[in-house]
């Protein structure tokens, strides 16, 4: 009588024999088609410059201050219906494999830079206006001016502490695209302001953040 005992072993009579079977294997692995890796990720990076045209020395500062804008001259001693314009470009990388949708924020107090400010009296006193354009591949952007801000271009409006972009702008991957942003900044004209000497000598510094996120 033989019997298939635990662990594979037959018992044929009290005598124990092995159960011998052929055994293979196969694997797969994902691959490039030359020998290397199959899986990997992208690369992904916006960098901005300051520097008119714009055409060149981009750079990364990814916290706040970031790089100084240097607005038209003039933005140190506004007067009541004054305002002036600086601007700035964004781009990805030429190794950034994917696009990228910029936000612009509303603006925050500049971290580090010491302001005349008392209570935030002049920040919330002043306005701000964002235009934006694409420019192709690395062409140079238009002036930023007064000008700049026609329909559809302009994307903000309001008050400096509270107005960002209304929706985000694409960048193309490969820095095949730039955007270029001009920023306006008013100290409104009223009676109450010009009237008054509580916004005299004072000095503020605005910070924005162009919050970028990757597009698949």
């Amino acid at each position: 009588m033989a019997a298939l005992a635990a662990g594979g072993a037959l018992v044929v009579g009290g005598l124990g024999y092995t159960v011998a079977a052929w055994t293979d294997s196969e694997w797969v692995y994902a691959g490039d088609g030359s020998g290397g890796p199959g899986i990997g990720t992208g690369t992904f990076e916006v960098q901005q410059s300051v520097t008119s045209p714009y055409t060149a020395g981009f750079t990364d500062f990814e916290a706040n201050p970031g790089q100084a804008m240097i607005f038209t001259p003039g933005s140190q001693t506004l007067s009541p219906g004054e305002s002036v314009y600086a601007g700035v470009a964004l781009r990805t990388t030429a190794t950034t494999t994917v696009p990228a949708d910029v936000q612009v924020r509303a603006a925050v107090p500049a971290t580090g830079v010491t302001v005349a400010d008392a209570g935030g009296s002049l920040f919330s006193a002043l306005t701000v206006r964002v235009a934006t354009v694409v420019v192709s591949g690395t062409g140079a952007a238009p002036t930023c001016t007064a000008a700049a801000f026609t329909a559809p271009t302009t994307i903000g409006t309001g008050p400096l502490a509270s107005t960002g972009a209304s929706a985000p702008q694409r960048l193309a991957a490969g820095s095949a695209s730039t955007q270029f942003y001009c920023f306006e900044v008013t100290l409104p004209q009223s009676a109450a302001t010009a009237a008054s000497t509580a916004l005299q000598g004072r000095t503020v510094a605005p910070a924005w953040e162009f919050a970028s996120t990757s597009v698949e």
